[in-house]
């Protein structure tokens, strides 16, 4: 069952607004397993030029999924992230049911949470990630990298059980480093 978290900047959201929102990113229930909790974190952006910018996170146990659109139609925008997030769906289950049919894997797992902080010392992190590494081959890292809009991804590699890191390399292709 899905939870809404929806937020507007620059913008009110009314009743009408968040009802289709809620209508439209609720049809990806389909994809889920019943027992799933999650809360889709939406956020609504007006620029000065009347370009609406629609974000959408969900994230899920084994997946995290992220997809943005800006166009001069709010209504429009949120219509073409749901078909964003629809295709991420269909491309993660296409790939995990070749993936476990392959390696007899049931389910992939990825669960990043986010913990904003400041720190005083001279590097200035501003913010820290906590990510569980879960068993995955390099091909479905670089899926999940893609699907985060992610540079990098850092996952345990199923085969050696190291940690490895792929990563978007300047001409597009994708770089493994793999951790001794």
């Amino acid at each position: 069952m899905l939870k809404f978290n929806i937020r507007g900047e620059n913008i009110e959201v009314t009743d009408s607004i968040r009802d289709y929102v809620v209508k439209r990113i609720n049809k990806l229930q389909k994809f889920f397993e019943d027992n799933v909790e999650a809360t889709a974190h939406v956020n609504l952006k007006v620029y000065p030029n009347r370009t609406y910018k629609v974000e959408v996170t969900i994230p899920l146990p084994y997946l995290t999924l992220r997809a943005e659109e800006t166009s001069n139609d709010m209504y429009g925008s949120v219509d073409l992230v749901t078909d964003k997030l629809e295709q991420q769906i269909r491309k993660y289950k296409t790939k995990v049911n070749r993936k476990s049919r392959e390696k007899g894997f049931k389910s992939l797992e990825f669960v990043p949470t986010d913990d904003d902080a400041e720190s005083q010392d001279d590097l200035k992190i501003v913010r820290t990630k906590q990510i569980s590494l879960k068993p995955m081959d390099p091909e479905e890292a670089v899926l999940q990298m893609d699907m985060l809009g992610h540079d990098f991804f850092v996952f345990q590699d199923a085969e050696t059980d190291g940690t490895s890191i792929v990563y978007r390399r300047k001409d597009g292709r994708y770089g493994l480093i793999e951790a001794e």
